[in-house]
């Protein structure tokens, strides 16, 4: 498996669906928490995710406590548009928990608080943006990951 990607309380079906088909072309895990925005029987989610959705790993947490009562010892990294360095600086790992929050907020500001140093952005070079479309930041950081494995 090449990473985990972990997305806290996502709330576009869309979003989580184009996540799914990545995790799977990526040789990836999938860790959704809850609560989600959407019924994972969402059409618009099987929609995104075409007919790849069965052949996913997806682990399903209820909460975050949850989902770090069983990880909190693996090696995770952060990213929110609140991070001090860019995701070039990560020493990527085979099997690292790539962990983003949901569309709306971001990552929940305790672990924000909890973690800073493992906490990165995706450079933006406009203004006029706070942030990107979170099936993009995943892909972004996802396939530069690969590169640095390879």
């Amino acid at each position: 498996m090449a990473f985990n990607i972990v997305l806290i309380e996502p709330e576009i079906p869309n979003n989580t669906g184009n996540i799914g088909r990545l995790a799977l072309a990526s040789g990836s895990q999938l860790h959704l928490v809850r609560p989600f925005g959407f019924e994972l029987d969402d059409k618009r989610l099987k929609r995104a995710g075409l007919d790849y959705w069965q052949h996913l790993s997806v682990s399903i947490y209820d909460n975050i406590t949850a989902f770090l009562e069983v990880h909190r010892d693996k090696n995770m990294v952060y990213f929110s548009s609140h991070g001090k360095q860019d995701h070039w600086s990560i020493e990527y790992r085979k099997d690292m928990f790539l962990v983003f929050g949901k569309e709306s907020m971001g990552l929940p500001r305790p672990l924000l608080e909890e973690n800073p140093s493992k906490l990165y952005k995706i450079p933006l070079y406009s203004n006029h943006i706070r942030s990107l479309n979170l099936s993009n930041a995943v892909s972004i950081v996802v396939y530069d990951g690969l590169r640095h494995l390879q």
